[in-house]
């Protein structure tokens, strides 16, 4: 299980466990799973797509932005759109 932290510089969107999440990064589209290597990633324009631990499938745009991964820790700092 994965914990995500996305947030605006308007609110906190989300704060979960999730099982995987794709984000649109600078180099083209990545997912994140268990055990993912630490990493600093900026975003590009696009589609933010996460499964809860329930299966629910979660989807939404952004303008941009920046990820990091840690120890199956995720933080988005993003622009929503």
């Amino acid at each position: 299980m994965l914990k995500l932290k996305i947030v605006s510089p308007e609110k906190v969107f989300y704060e979960g466990e999730i099982e995987s999440i794709v984000v649109p990064g600078t180099l083209g589209r990545f997912e994140v799973l268990v055990g993912h290597a630490p990493i600093i990633s900026s975003l590009e324009k696009g589609s933010v797509e996460y499964t809860t631990t329930d299966g629910e499938k979660n989807q939404f745009d952004i303008h941009g932005g920046f990820v990091e991964v840690q120890k199956d820790v995720i933080s988005l700092c993003v622009e929503i759109k």
